[in-house]
């Protein structure tokens, strides 16, 4: 069994922001020289997402207002901000959007279903956060 693992370093210009980072993981699978396996892609913070879904402008802003009607920024709402921390919103959202995905690997490609992509979510940014890319197969 062959296993790869990659790290990407990421520091987003907003607070909030969602990249996609389906290329650079394509890119991995290639470099591992895995036909048949799995992808983890994980973000390595607690303050940050990894998640799959369309890759359409308009659902990526439905996802930052959704999760800012459900978690909004704000020092005074969370008991966790008594620590010194304004990031307690982050980390609800880091929850609701999921910590990593795995993705099989078939053929030596990501094997996804129509439309799939994958996105790191930020939400607490503008400093350097690292993604972690596992490939294991044959």
């Amino acid at each position: 069994m062959k296993s790869y693992t990659e790290q990407l370093y990421l520091n987003t210009a907003k607070k909030q922001e969602f990249i996609n980072i389906t290329r650079q993981v394509e890119d991995a699978v290639k470099k591992s020289g895995v036909k048949e396996g799995l992808c983890l892609v994980n973000s390595m913070h607690i303050t940050a997402s990894v998640f799959i879904n369309d890759a359409e402008g308009g659902l990526l802003k439905d996802f930052s207002a959704w999760l800012e009607r459900l978690a909004p920024y704000g020092k005074d709402r969370y008991l966790h901000n008594l620590t010194g921390e304004d990031n307690g919103d982050a980390h609800l959202k880091r929850t609701v959007m999921g910590r990593e995905v795995v993705i099989a690997v078939t053929g030596g490609s990501l094997d996804f279903g129509p439309w799939e992509q994958v996105f790191y979510g930020e939400f607490d940014g503008r400093r350097k956060k690292r993604v972690l890319i596992k490939i294991i197969g044959e």
